[in-house]
């Protein structure tokens, strides 16, 4: 088809259906396009020789359009088309664009544009073409390629575009590489085909796909490098072949279409991969610190995150955030260990941007000690779950860079400062006011407010989950992930103080509120209800049991997880789960086991949909006590005990005995404090500092993230259906490979739907890699994809993901990864691998 004709069939044609086409041709190209549109029912008014004539010609005709006497009607102008209202006012024939149609109409009517649509195989050499003449003729333009349509490659490849045969070249189909092997004759088409499209004649003289293969990606991939290079290319690597200008479009919509194509990923990864290491970019490339807006190459990756890394320490948040969206969308996000620095970057800039925002406000949130809990109930909790978050990124990094150590001191300095204005605050507020606050819920009400009306109407059966050091922010990540199983309400509770375990679930017992004492007896605290010690966990299980008796029974949440068949007897009303998961791990090793958290809200939403089939109707779920993490603390950031008789210290967090304050603690009578005891005051730092240096954890004091703790009342529905009958999970790795070398391995998760109904519906998986006891080996880093609280991954029906599992470090052999549902633990989908490391 000559480039006349596809204008007339595939362009004018077209818009000759809306039955008034009006052509503006100042360079007076297409008269005679628009004379040979002229035919029975279409009318063609040429403007050309007389004006007024013309008028009365297209009025006529527009009369006989308007009648169906005619279908259309063509007027062709040989100026340019009017460009604004006064123009068009003063055009006798803009009425008819109008009630029709106009060429040219856009950007994609323009000559240059047209030549390309008309033959997309011959991109570059149009491009060629029009960058020597402008304005060249149709002649030339049907000249290119010499009516070459590739029929050869065509067939062979069962492609229809140019590029489609690109991507045959690059990545074939199984069919396609068979035919490349099996048939003859292509070769010759092909070395024209790869010289009109890219603009590159083959240098390989091999006859067969694989090495022809293997030098058109390295062409195409390098091109788009040197296309996107910002400067001029290092002097050892002008001797690789790239493209001519003429042909960027066509390699950036290849690489393009081969990076963002799920088919083609895997293909591209491993490419760009060895040919960076056959070019020796990164060194070549190392003086270089702006390789333009493109990351065909993963060394790239690793600048750009050193200009997002200085963005963050510049303070110039913009710059950081772009790269960021940026990287959102790069390919190699799917690689473990650029994913982890990536990850690492974003939650320290979220911790930094809302630091920032809430230190603007902290001068209204800090009028009353009321209005700064509220504050912290609906906004400054969300400051510690982004520095928790942070923390967690820093835990599972295999290594960081110099860079991002400087990052995260910006961040947790920032984060720092913040507490301590916070912290500065609240306690003037309870030196003021007290504590617990007038009117606000208070752990020691707990049992009397959600459990005892319950346990009193018949065949009311309650579950009460006691969660050690579930703090607030923790609190509203679970309500979230609850709303599948029941209705959740959330309520805010003030912890008792001292903010330590034996204390904090002692005051979630019954009667706590009006019988709880706090007493030192030879050096240990020891509380009571009544003359009931409740100090550990058997006395606290005993004053329940010997209250409810047989109505009474308990177990760890780990035990009625891991359990098929849990005992419960029918006659329990009041089931005590509990769990010191979060606190213990905490305790031990802060620094490695924030990743645990998720476990610990995972294990209570499956206890829920398993207290759902024992007949359960609520679950109330509290917590002793928060936490605070100290992950910031520099050298020296310790507070020195006031002077006194101090009888007991709470965790390196408290003081109770007798002592006078200074200009570092705050002592008050325990009174004030909420606290009924036999030592008769209460010392505290100012700060956020211990009494001793090293806590990296701590609890036991008064500051907001201590002493603000969640109350969870969930109703349990029925059984719910599982909802994953209706959809079919996949899991697959490498395209089929059963060894994975990293211990960062990439997973592809798909979900397809499995009738009608599920086409709109998302859900809710869990990913694990589990050995042969069970036992999980692997877990989904945190990521755009994957929920940081639960590590549950949410996906639509045709939707694919690829899942980062990081493996545990000293795990090595055999091992499946699952997709479970997060409600049941059932499986949906596995997959057997092994490992191909030493650890």
């Amino acid at each position: 088809m000559s480039i006349a004709e596809y204008i007339r069939d595939d362009i004018l044609k077209l818009r000759l259906k809306a039955e008034c086409l009006v052509v503006y041709d100042p360079d007076q190209r297409y008269r005679d396009i628009c004379l040979d549109l002229a035919e029975d029912q279409v009318a063609v008014i040429d403007t050309s020789a007389s004006s007024i004539e013309s008028r009365e010609q297209a009025q006529a005709a527009f009369l006989k359009v308007a009648s169906s006497s005619l279908k259309g009607m063509v007027v062709y102008i040989p100026t340019a088309a009017p460009a604004t209202d006064e123009q068009r006012q003063k055009d006798p024939f803009a009425i008819y664009v109008q009630c029709g149609a106009q060429f040219p109409d856009s950007d994609g009517d323009e000559y240059f544009n047209l030549c390309l649509k008309a033959k997309p195989e011959h991109n570059t050499e149009i491009r060629r073409i029009f960058q020597n003449n402008p304005n060249p003729p149709f002649a030339t333009i049907d000249a290119v390629g010499g009516g070459i349509s590739w029929p050869q490659l065509r067939a062979t490849l069962q492609a229809d575009s140019a590029v489609d045969i690109l991507i045959a070249f690059l990545v074939p189909t199984e069919a396609q590489q068979q035919a490349l092997k099996t048939e003859t004759g292509w070769l010759p088409e092909a070395k024209d085909f790869f010289k009109a499209t890219l603009g590159h004649t083959l240098k390989t003289r091999a006859k067969s796909w694989s090495p022809i293969a293997e030098e058109l990606w390295r062409f195409v991939l390098f091109s788009e490098f040197v296309f996107d290079l910002p400067v001029p290319l290092p002097e050892a690597l002008h001797a690789v072949p790239y493209g001519p200008s003429e042909a960027e479009v066509v390699v950036c919509d290849l690489c393009d279409r081969l990076r963002n194509d799920q088919r083609y990923q895997e293909a591209y990864l491993e490419r760009a991969e060895a040919i960076e290491a056959e070019l020796n970019l990164p060194p070549l490339c190392a003086d270089i610190d702006d390789l333009g807006q493109l990351n065909t190459f993963p060394f790239e990756e690793r600048t750009f995150l050193q200009r997002a890394v200085q963005g963050i320490l510049d303070g110039d948040l913009d710059i950081t955030r772009d790269l960021l969206t940026r990287h959102s969308q790069s390919i190699w996000r799917s690689k473990g260990e650029n994913q982890e620095q990536w990850s690492l970057l974003q939650a320290a800039l979220n911790l930094i941007v809302i630091c920032e925002d809430v230190d603007r406000q902290l001068p209204e949130f800090g009028r009353s000690q009321e209005s700064l809990i509220n504050a912290y109930v609906e906004s400054l909790r969300q400051v510690d779950q982004r520095q928790r978050e942070l923390e967690e990124s820093v835990g599972n990094a295999i290594a960081l860079s110099d860079s991002l150590d400087a990052v995260l001191d910006a961040a947790r300095s920032c984060y720092r400062r913040l507490t301590e204005k916070i912290q500065a605050l609240f306690t003037r507020q309870l030196e003021h006011s007290g504590w617990p606050p007038a009117g606000r819920l208070t752990n020691t009400e707990v049992f009397k407010r959600f459990l005892a009306p319950r346990l009193s109407e018949k065949g009311q059966r309650l579950a009460y989950l006691m969660i050690d050091a579930l703090r607030y922010e923790l609190g509203t990540e679970l309500e979230k992930l609850l709303t599948e199983v029941g209705i959740v309400e959330m309520h805010t509770a003030c912890a008792q103080l001292p903010t330590i375990t034996p204390v904090g679930m002692a005051s979630l017992l019954p009667d706590a509120h009006n019988s709880l004492t706090l007493d030192i007896e030879q050096g240990k605290l020891v509380p009571k209800i009544g003359d009931v010690v409740v100090s550990n966990v058997t006395q606290r299980m005993g004053y329940l049991k010997k209250q409810f008796g047989d109505r009474f029974a308990e177990m760890t949440l780990r035990d009625f997880i891991t359990k098929k068949n849990p005992r419960v007897d029918p006659t329990v009303d009041l089931l005590v789960l509990r769990s010191t998961e979060i606190d213990s791990q905490l305790e031990s090793n802060p620094e490695d086991t924030l990743s645990l958290i998720p476990k610990t809200l995972k294990q209570i939403r499956v206890a829920l949909t398993k207290l759902v089939k024992l007949g359960f109707q609520e679950a109330i779920i509290v917590s002793d006590h928060g936490f605070f993490l100290n992950a910031q603390a520099e050298a020296g950031d310790v507070c020195s005990k006031p002077q006194g008789n101090w009888l007991y210290t709470a965790h390196d967090r408290m003081l109770l005995g007798n002592g006078t304050a200074d200009a570092h603690n705050l002592v008050l009578s325990a009174d004030k404090l909420g606290i009924r005891s036999n030592a008769a005051q209460v010392a505290l730092p100012k700060t956020m500092a211990p009494y001793r240096a090293g806590h990296l954890y701590f609890h036991g004091g008064a500051s907001l993230a201590e002493a603000i703790v969640p109350v969870l009342v969930v109703r349990l529905d029925s059984e719910p259906v599982e909802r994953l009958e209706q959809f079919q999970v996949e899991l697959s790795y490498k395209r089929g490979s059963k060894r994975i070398t990293t211990r960062l391995p990439r997973i592809e998760l798909s979900l397809l739907a499995g009738n009608l109904f599920s086409q709109a519906s998302a859900c809710e998986l869990l990913l694990e890699a589990q050995d042969a006891q069970g036992e999980v080996v692997g877990e989904p880093r945190p990521s755009e994809d994957v929920n940081p609280a639960t590590r549950t991954i949410t996906l639509f029906p045709g939707e694919t993901k690829q899942i980062v599992l990081r493996m545990d470090a000293m795990f090595e052999g055999k091992f499946t990864v699952k997709a479970l549902d997060p409600n049941t633990l059932r499986t949906y989908a596995s997959l057997n691998l092994e490992t191909d490391y030493t650890v």
